[in-house]
């Protein structure tokens, strides 16, 4: 049989997995939940017994499975350790070892989960095309994945592409998540749009369709498009810090493109509309013409990207 590559995407709750050709094609996907009892002992274990399971089924051989790539929530350095999940209960070891030992000696390539997502949309998604790119993923959080020349950029510790934790207000009195103020996240994430809505509704009592009703980041955009004066506001804002940060990334790594995704990406291109004007009023003109593209691939963006992997070492 063709040789075959597992793609996983470990999330916080479920465990997403999909069986490819060389090619890219995907085969089947299925998922696992997440068991994060007793500092997520059993995650791997539990990835390792499916991926077993699923070659059982399928009749293959260890020698017909190129690799296995892992997408996982925390910094991932270039050689395969992983540098603390909090959210996982994970410390510092080497995913790459583990897993691979777990499965016989398996070739496993580990990464982290937002910079994963980027390579697939780099490969099967809105950045085909492109060997430069960042993708920037609008979610609970901000999350980033920058690709340089094709690769991944991993930084020492696995901790580069973490665009949301650009610095951006420093007149932010509310702490980020991270434990610092007035980061990218805290404005242009799905959580962030709703803090700068509550914010400007609570500045005055001009007429807004958002008053009365939940307050989303799909409400907000939804009242922009029927013409909403105060949701355009807070969309302008949105667009502002965003536009802000991307410059900053831009300035540094020159994308050809910056794909978006993540929740908030939803509200379509009418996103752009806020953050095209923005961003060449702040970047250098070397990077004034780079392209905005909505993602593609939405959750399984992650799966393929660990595809990938196997592919790009």
């Amino acid at each position: 049989m063709a040789k075959v590559i597992f793609g996983v995407d470990l999330g916080g709750t479920t465990v997403k997995m999909g069986l490819f050709d060389l090619t890219g094609n995907v085969q089947e996907k299925w998922e696992i939940p997440t068991r994060k009892e007793n500092n997520g002992e059993q995650i791997l274990p539990d990835i390792a017994d499916s991926v077993r399971a699923k070659m059982a089924e399928k009749g293959l051989k260890s020698g017909d499975v190129a690799g296995v790539g892992i997408g996982v929530p925390g910094p991932v350095d270039a050689s395969g350790v992983i540098h603390k999940a909090a959210n996982l209960g994970w410390g510092v070891f080497s995913i790459r070892e583990k897993l691979s030992g777990l499965l016989g000696g398996i070739r496993v390539e580990a990464g982290n989960d937002a910079n994963v997502a980027a390579l697939g949309e780099m490969w099967k998604g809105g950045g085909q095309g492109h060997d430069d790119l960042v993708a920037v993923t609008l979610g609970t959080g901000v999350g980033g994945g920058i690709i340089v020349d094709g690769k991944i950029l991993t930084g020492a510790t696995g901790a580069g592409g973490e665009i949301g934790h650009i610095h951006i207000e420093d007149n932010e009195t509310e702490s980020c998540g991270c434990g610092n103020k007035g980061c990218l996240e805290q404005y242009a994430s799905a959580t962030g749009v709703v803090r700068l809505a509550n914010r400007r509704l609570a500045k005055d009592d001009a007429p807004s369709k958002l008053r009365g009703g939940e307050i989303s980041a799909k409400t907000v955009f939804d009242a922009v498009k029927e013409g909403d004066a105060v949701a355009i506001e807070i969309a302008k804002e949105f667009g502002h810090y965003l536009a802000k940060g991307l410059a900053a990334v831009a300035c540094v790594v020159n994308p050809e493109v910056f794909v978006i995704g993540g929740g908030v990406s939803k509200a379509g291109e009418i996103l752009f509309d806020f953050v095209r004007d923005e961003y060449k009023r702040y970047v250098f003109h070397g990077s004034r013409d780079t392209k905005f593209v909505l993602a593609t691939l939405g959750n399984d963006a992650g799966i393929y990207g660990a595809a990938k992997l196997v592919l790009s070492e």
